[in-house]
C-alpha cells in the first residue's frame, strides 16, 4: 500500500489571499473590523486606481463587504472583511505558519 506525500505548504496558499497588496487588506480590515478607504491607501501606501483594483478582486472573491455612503458632504467608501474573507485570512496564514515550520525543521538539518 503506498501513501500519498504530504502536499507541500505553498500548495496550500491562496492567489487572491497570498498577494502582497491583498494580503495587507485583509490584514488591516481584520484589524479594524471596518477601514476607511483613504486610510487604508495611506497605510499600504497605494494610487487610489492600485487599491480600487485590489478591492474589486476581493468583493469578487467575496472577502470584504464594500459600503459607499456619506461622512458630512464627503462621498466615502468603508469596507469590512466578510466571515469568508477571516476564514481565507486565517487558511493563509495557517499555510504561512505551515511553511515557515517545514523550512525552520529543515535548516535544523545537519550539512552532508
Amino acid at each position: 500500500m503506498t501513501t500519498e506525500p504530504e502536499q507541500h505548504p505553498v500548495n496550500g496558499l491562496d492567489d487572491v489571499v497570498h498577494q502582497r497588496v491583498r494580503l495587507g487588506i485583509l490584514t488591516v480590515a481584520h484589524q479594524a473590523r471596518r477601514v476607511e478607504f483613504g486610510f487604508l491607501r495611506t497605510a499600504l501606501g497605494l494610487t487610489a486606481g492600485n487599491l480600487s483594483q485590489h478591492l474589486a478582486v476581493l468583493e469578487k472573491a467575496g472577502l470584504i463587504q464594500v459600503e459607499k455612503g456619506y461622512e458630512g458632504k464627503r462621498a466615502r467608501t468603508w469596507l469590512s472583511l466578510t466571515p469568508a474573507g477571516g476564514r481565507a485570512l486565517q487558511d493563509e496564514v495557517t499555510q504561512l505558519k505551515r511553511l515557515i515550520q517545514q523550512i525552520e525543521q529543515g535548516s535544523s538539518a545537519p550539512e552532508s
